[in-house]
């Protein structure tokens, strides 16, 4: 294959959606299965729409999802500027280059003039006024004017745009890696402007200039731009670059998780799920939102599950590591009809991450959950904690929420077991067993069970009457990892204490 050079292009006016991290996800792995180049390109042409921070957002969003950029503002690369604001001078020279070719024209067509257009044309019954080939030679632009009025214009400093001048009566066809040959018919298209009054480019001049200079050999990118790809592969045509015009893919939709419509950020605050891979604080409740990783996701999972939303690789296989989503990726097995966001399957994904997670590796994710809450502990400790508990957690901050009674005393005992289990009248007995462990010398899960078991024996008690109330004594709750390992862990001293605390409050319990 060619030399593979792909783009992601975002436009950073906001927070950067998972649907655009999918596109980032499949740029990257077309990029690494090729030996390709991975571009960062910002597209911030529409200056009223730019956002401070937004720009960041996406590198870190990126980076932390693992697919770092080769090329890119702050990347490096050979073919930059890569943030268009700052490759503005040459856009106006390419887009004069068209006019003087006769592919595009000056419309010195005022604002309120294309109001008091559109609103006339809403009086006659058309509410889809278009600015195109059946009419651009009756409004205020070159095409109509002479070049002496042309000119006079010009020189005197009056605002235009430069509009692309779509032919008549042609069939422009796009040759789309996933959705096969579409076709438009140019009589259908509007006269896009390719270069704004202030002197900025449109998306549509801008996108291919900067494709065509940073030598793009596929552009794949959401469906939403399908329509738009009929001006673009004129564009290079007007240009004379057909040769060199890239390879289109334009990926399916991210559907809501019903399946009907597609997913937006507002579907993400509705129920209370992530659609963004990192939270942004935009200023308002309406435009914050909490990302993938604040919600306690693997970044690998999130990759794995993203991979699944339009892509699959024809074999039974769910869980990917990076360099076999590398290898088992095609641009060929990625679906035409939109996929849906399915929540289940991305908190599964999610747990099967953690639990292949090798346990010193949950080490640090597992200290700065517990970090917030005001607690440390060893580095062995929490490494025998993952053990324990990596089974039994969905996201990340569930190691606290499910398991916080290893960092601190119990504040709740759960008051069913306690009414059903707890005889006060075998008080005496269970302060025995206290003493029993005080002798233990090497206080290990399994001594501490034979302890237990021998106890049992001499005091005629079954396993029923007894490790529940060790479990709740120590835990406050029936849930969580085997007793005697966990009893282990947290040591002779602790548990002890925990327990003479425990009998005390069950105590009080029955007598209420």
């Amino acid at each position: 294959m060619e030399n593979i050079r792909v783009r992601f292009a975002p436009s950073p006016t906001g927070a950067l959606h998972i649907g655009g991290v999918r596109t980032a996800l499949y740029n990257y792995l077309f990029a690494r299965k090729h030996g390709g180049t991975f571009i960062l390109r910002i597209e911030d042409t529409d200056q009223t729409r730019y956002i401070k921070g937004a720009e960041a957002y996406i590198i870190e969003a990126l980076e932390w999802c693992g697919f770092t950029p080769d090329e890119g503002p702050g990347f490096g690369g050979d073919y930059g500027p890569y943030r268009q604001s700052e490759r503005k001078d040459m856009y106006a020279a390419f887009a004069q280059q068209l006019v003087d070719n006769g592919k595009a024209y000056y419309a010195f067509d005022t604002p309120e003039e294309l109001d008091a257009i559109r609103e006339a044309e809403k009086e006659k019954g058309n509410h889809t006024f278009k600015y195109d080939s059946k009419v651009r030679a009756t409004l205020n632009n070159s095409i109509r004017l002479s070049a002496n009025e042309v000119q006079a214009k010009l020189d005197a400093g009056e605002p235009y745009t430069i509009r692309l001048k779509v032919p008549e009566n042609e069939e422009v066809k796009v040759n789309d890696l996933i959705r096969g040959e579409v076709i438009f018919q140019s009589n259908e298209l509007d006269d896009k402007i390719l270069l704004k009054a202030d002197g900025m480019p449109t998306y549509h001049l801008a996108n291919i200039v900067d494709d065509h200079a940073m030598k793009i050999s596929h552009v794949i990118r959401g469906e939403e731009w399908l329509p738009s790809t009929a001006h673009h592969v004129l564009l290079y045509q007007a240009f004379g670059w057909e040769n060199e015009m890239p390879k289109f893919a334009h990926l399916p939709l991210i559907l809501k998780p019903t399946g009907k419509g597609k997913l937006s950020k507002r579907d993400g605050a509705k129920l209370g799920i992530p659609v963004f891979p990192l939270s942004w604080d935009g200023g308002t409740p309406d435009d914050s939102f909490v990302g993938f990783r604040e919600f306690g996701f693997d970044p690998g999972a999130v990759r794995n599950f993203l991979a699944f939303l339009g892509w699959n690789p024809g074999t039974e296989q769910e869980i990917f590591s990076e360099q076999e989503l590398i290898d088992a990726f095609s641009i060929e097995k990625i679906g035409k009809s939109g996929a849906r966001f399915d929540w289940d399957k991305a908190q599964w994904f999610n747990q099967q991450y953690i639990i292949a997670s090798d346990n010193k590796a949950l080490v640090p994710v597992i200290r700065k959950e517990i970090q917030k809450h005001g607690h440390d502990a060893s580095d062995d400790f929490l490494a025998a904690f993952a053990e324990m508990m990596k089974e039994r957690v969905t996201f990340y901050p569930d190691f606290w929420e499910n398991a916080y009674y290893f960092f601190e005393p119990v504040k709740e005992y759960d008051p069913k077991t306690i009414r059903k289990k707890w005889k006060p009248e075998r008080r005496p007995l269970f302060e025995q067993l206290l003493e029993r462990f005080d002798a233990l010398e090497d206080y290990t899960g399994e001594n501490v069970k034979a302890t237990v078991e021998a106890f049992m024996a001499d005091n005629e008690l079954k396993f029923g009457d007894v490790l529940p109330i060790m479990r709740v004594g120590v835990s406050g709750t029936m849930k969580g990892p085997a007793v005697f390992d966990m009893m282990a862990l947290l040591g002779k001293e602790e548990v002890n204490q925990r327990l003479r605390k425990a009998y005390d409050v069950m105590d009080e319990a029955h007598a209420s």
